[in-house]
This record gives structure tokens, sequence and C-alpha cells, in this order.
């Protein structure tokens, strides 16, 4: 898909709001929704979809730079508050470059997420970086118009071995794009070796799951160590076993990783090789909720019990649904916890809060026989992934370290 960029701001065309709609732009935000354009003045429908255009309150003031997409209810993506700048290749790579400044700083193996969409002033864009291979999800129309100069600035900054567009996914189809996988350059195998918090991984960037691993949890496996060693610890949704080899390599006595593929269930075994643990670790496929119930039926326990379930409320719309996945998945891991264990329980859910995932924690600990229940620690998503501070829709991870204490515990 192409479209013909603007040679300077002069020439974009205006986008309008309606009156006192700026106030949320004016504090930080970056979206423009469909209602809180003034479309009397400027028709969304005159916009070519990825169009940028100069974003005006309803007195005629210019507030900055948006790309827009009448096929989305968010219309506008703000990418620039300067009035004089365009999204261009030139700004693609300065914030390519402020961005790698950033990781860099931070990490000392080239492993994480290099470009956190809003978060690095790049809606709807989002790069993981395997070493010298690049893992790109473009989500949005005006992003998907400069797909060519996203790859040249990438190779430029970079100058990677291989780039991969994993655009598969369904935030796609919201913004009216199809979806597809394409190697742009150079060759992936069939699995790429990365290091995280000194740990061995083998990544399947082709067959797996997003673009391949979650470095969100980066700084929450690194706490768990502190509660593994010489446990016997268990990994629900435990994918190609992130967190159940982590608490291998931190010195857990017997790990037990639970995914509903085989085929990761596989490549978890395989990344339990790559160390010289001490402790045994074994995989068990299946769905998680019968997979768990079968464990407490059979009288199965664990010191640690770790949920890092994939998002249950997508949508507003799944909260209530979603909300009684958490406590039921809750319930049957507190099940099968020694009776002063540990349970790291997380959610990537964006529509569940961290005051949400909290009740129904505490919802599913009300019939068991409890002395204690303590909050240890509360984590969320890692350095890699910033917070935009006028955007909560950034702010999206959280897992907290809970303590349950069994009445008669000494």
């Amino acid at each position: 898909m192409s479209n013909s960029l603007p040679n300077s701001p002069d020439t974009c065309p205006t986008l309008r709001l309606r009156k006192n709609e700026e106030r949320r732009i004016l504090i930080g935000h970056d979206w423009i929704y469909s209602n809180e354009v003034d479309t009397q003045a400027t028709p969304l429908k005159g916009f070519a979809p990825g169009q940028q255009a100069r974003v005006e309150t309803s007195r005629g003031e210019t507030i900055g730079m948006a790309y827009v997409n009448s096929h989305s209810l968010i219309s506008g993506r703000l990418f620039s508050r300067d009035v004089l700048t365009l999204l261009d290749s030139a700004l693609l790579e300065r914030r390519i470059q402020a961005a790698l400044a950033a990781r860099e700083r931070l990490f000392a193996k080239p492993c994480y997420r290099l470009i956190y969409g809003e978060s690095d002033g790049l809606p709807g864009l989002v790069v993981d970086r395997f070493g010298d291979i690049l893992v790109v999800q473009i989500t949005t129309m005006g992003m998907e118009v400069l797909r060519e100069q996203i790859i040249a600035a990438l190779d430029k900054v970079l100058t990677p071995k291989a780039i991969q567009l994993r655009n598969d996914g369904s935030l796609r189809e919201l913004e009216g794009l199809t979806t597809y996988v394409e190697v742009v350059k150079g060759t992936l195998p069939d699995l790429i070796a990365i290091e995280e918090n000194g740990v061995k991984f083998e990544v399947p960037l082709q067959g797996g799951q997003k673009t391949g691993w979650y470095y969100d949890h980066r700084q929450n496996r690194a706490r768990l160590g502190n509660y593994v060693q010489g446990k016997r610890v268990l990994d629900v949704f435990a994918y190609i076993g992130a967190w159940g080899v982590q608490a291998l390599a931190a010195g857990a006595r017997e790990v037990v990783a639970v995914d509903a593929s085989e085929t990761f269930s596989q490549l978890a075994q395989h990344n339990a090789t790559l160390g010289n643990y001490s402790g045994s670790f074994r995989t068990e496929s299946g769905d998680a909720f019968e997979v768990l119930k079968n464990m407490h039926h059979a009288g199965e326990r664990f010191d640690v019990v770790v949920l890092d379930p994939p998002a249950f409320v997508k949508r507003r719309k799944d909260i209530k649904d979603g909300s009684i996945a958490y406590r039921r998945v809750n319930r049957l891991a507190m099940q099968l916890l020694e009776s002063d264990g540990i349970l790291v329980s997380a959610s990537c859910s964006y529509h569940m809060s961290r005051e949400d995932l909290l009740r129904e924690i505490r919802q599913a600990a009300k019939p068991l026989p409890l002395e204690l229940f303590q909050i240890l620690e509360q984590g969320h998503q890692g350095p890699d992934h910033p917070v935009h501070p006028a955007m909560p829709e950034t702010d999206y991870l959280k897992a907290y370290f809970c303590r349950l204490l069994n009445r008669g515990t000494s």
C-alpha cells in the first residue's frame, strides 16, 4: 500500500475538532475519536486513508500533526505537537534513534522491545529486537502507508540481518487493513537465540505467538527468582517456558509447565536443556483450567504457582466473562498451593485494571481457610514498554506476588 506524502506541513489538509474536544489532546493524549471531529467543517471521508493532517481546535488554533483514517473509531493519531513536522523518513529515523538510545542504556544484550507505539512517538508501530533480527508489527493505516520508509529507517539505524513484518494482529482489522506475514530483508532461522535475565532461550519468530517472545514481563520474571530456590513451581500458560525456565535457573527443585500447545510445550522442554540446571523440568499440554482441575483432584501441590494467561478481556464487553475467568483460574491455582505458598498472578488485559484484578484474586481466595493473604510485590511492564504519561492505554500489564498462609500453619 502506498500514499503520496505531503511536501510540507503547509500542504496538509486540516482536521478540525468540535467545540471543547481539544481538552484531552491538550493535556497530552494522542488519539482523536471520530465523534470528536467537526465533520461539517472537515469531513472524515475527505481524507485519504493514512493521510497526514494539521489538527485544529474549533477556534482554528493548530495544536499538532496527526494521520487520519476515517475507517477507524480512532480517526486520528497525533505524532507531533510541532506543527512544522511531518511523519517522514527523517522523523522516523530520529524517533528510532531515540528509542534505541534508551534501550541501550537499560539492557546489556540487544534483546528488547525497541519501539512501543505512542510511548516512543510512533503510534501504530511496534518493533521487537532479537539481536540482529527485527520483528515489526504495523497496526494502523497511517503507518502502513509508510511501510517502505519504516523498513528503510530501521535498516539505516540498525543494519539488521533480517526484518520480518508480523502484520497478522486483530488490531489491523479495526483499521480496515489486511493481515500478512512477510520477511522483507534476509532470512529467518526456525529458532533464534536470545538471553533474558542471564538465561538463554531459543525463540520461534515465524510460528510463535505475537512477535515470538513477550519481553514485557522481564522484570517480573527476574523477581520470581527470589521465591523459587529449592521449591516446586507450576508455570501455567507457559508458552515456551519464559517463567518456568527462569525459575529453574534460579534454583527451583522442580518445574511443571502447562500450555495448550504441544508444539510450544516441546519448545519449553528444549529451552530447559540450554542451561546446566540441577532441577527437573516437565511439561503438560492441555486446557489450563482442565489441567489445574485434574491436578487438584490428584492431590498435586506446589510451593509457587505462576499464572500468566492471555488477555481474557480484549474489549470492554468482555469484562464480565473475563473477570469470571480470572477468578476461576486464580482459585484453581490457589487450591494447588502448599499451606504457605506463593501465587504470581498476572494480566495483560488493559480493560482489566489493577484494582479489578486484585478484586478477582481476593474473591478467588474467599472460600479458602486462610490465616493470612498478603501482597508481597506488584509488578508491571518493563522499561522497554514505557508508559505514555497522558495515555493510560499504554499501561496494560500488571502482576501480583501473593503469599497465602493457611490456618494452622506454623
